[in-house]
């Protein structure tokens, strides 16, 4: 049984206005299983100008829609992800510092910068970012949180199945990005070896494919994409960004008997081994940034993923893996903290 005070709720969420980052402390947030109040953060027209001088900032980063949303009694834990919620926490630190009552025990997933790295209590950072000299407070963690756990991927199963009960299996669903931050962009020829390569995959076991693309992937790769897929002939769904219909995405990783995923998403490589059968990640080299690239090594030095393999190479290699979901690291290392104890009657 839960305590739930009347003048407030335990935890808090600090969403970040881009829905990846939001996340990232959802899914910690989702695992704690008590009860949690949402703020989806708005930044306003002077948070770039402003953003280096926080904490003294305070709700000036905010959209005046958010200020009514942000004030005492603090709850007993604040989880945020990116740097507009990571500015945003360290503001109500210090208004709490204020007052005679306990606290907020901060979370905060991915680096907060080194000025407001003591402020939090947790604070959960990638491998792949390479923190040298981390602090006590500071878990590493393989790749992102997501909020794909077991029970959503099987409600998502028992939703979207009916739509792919007709395509031969293995099915092979494959979730394409592109230009990352500086990254590059997806060519249109990168995506024909994309294409090619899972289309491979799917031929030489009678299987199909399941394709959506994402916000990043411009119109030249998409084209690319539905020509090289259509003209092989392997049945095929597909989802374009940004179309009316329901997104299909997570239903596509929970029905997939193997997943292929560019690399240039840490959460969309986590969430693609978020399901137990292989997963191959798409990355020609000097394609991603540095970090990307750890990641991937990482994955694939632990099981998680391999390589995609050339269109010519004709084994279609099958193996098994435990879910990942950085999100449960996060959350038992909460869970272990007396702010979290005390709200366990």
């Amino acid at each position: 049984m839960f305590r739930n005070p009347s003048q407030d709720l335990a935890v808090w969420v600090l969403a970040d206005p881009r829905a990846g980052t939001a996340n990232q402390a959802l899914g910690v947030a989702d695992l704690l299983s008590i009860p949690l109040k949402i703020i989806p953060l708005r930044s306003s027209p002077f948070f770039a100008r402003l953003a280096g001088m926080a904490p003294g900032v305070g709700l000036h980063l905010l959209s005046t829609a958010n200020h009514g949303m942000v004030h005492p009694p603090w709850p007993h834990i604040i989880i945020a992800a990116g740097q507009m919620a990571a500015l945003v926490a360290r503001w109500i630190r210090a208004q709490a510092h204020k007052t005679s009552l306990p606290l907020p025990f901060l979370v905060q997933i991915m680096f907060p910068g080194w000025r407001g790295l003591a402020d939090f209590d947790l604070v959960a950072i990638p491998n792949h970012d390479r923190l040298l000299r981390a602090p006590d407070n500071v878990l590493h963690i393989t790749g992102a949180p997501h909020r794909l756990t077991p029970m959503r991927l099987i409600r998502a199963a028992e939703h979207w199945q009916h739509h792919f009960h007709s395509l031969p299996r293995p099915r092979i669903a494959c979730l394409v990005g592109g230009a990352s931050g500086r990254g590059r962009p997806l060519t249109a020829e990168m995506a024909r070896t994309l294409a090619r390569q899972t289309a491979t995959l799917a031929k030489i076991n009678c299987g199909s494919i399941l394709l959506t693309t994402s916000r990043r992937t411009n119109k030249t790769a998409t084209a690319a994409l539905l020509s090289e897929l259509t003209g092989s002939g392997i049945p095929l769904f597909t989802h374009h960004w940004g179309c009316s219909q329901e997104n299909p995405y997570t239903g596509f990783i929970a029905l997939a008997d193997s997943v292929v995923v560019t690399g240039d998403s840490v959460s969309m490589c986590t969430e693609a081994c978020a399901q137990p059968g292989p997963v191959f990640i798409f990355a020609p080299p000097g394609w991603v940034k540095i970090k990307h690239a750890r990641l991937h090594a990482e994955l694939f030095a632990l099981g998680y993923a391999r390589p995609l393999p050339p269109a010519e190479e004709r084994r279609f290699p099958y193996w098994g893996h435990p879910p990942l979901n950085p999100a449960e690291a996060v959350a038992e290392k909460i869970r272990m903290q007396r702010h979290f104890k005390h709200l366990v009657l």
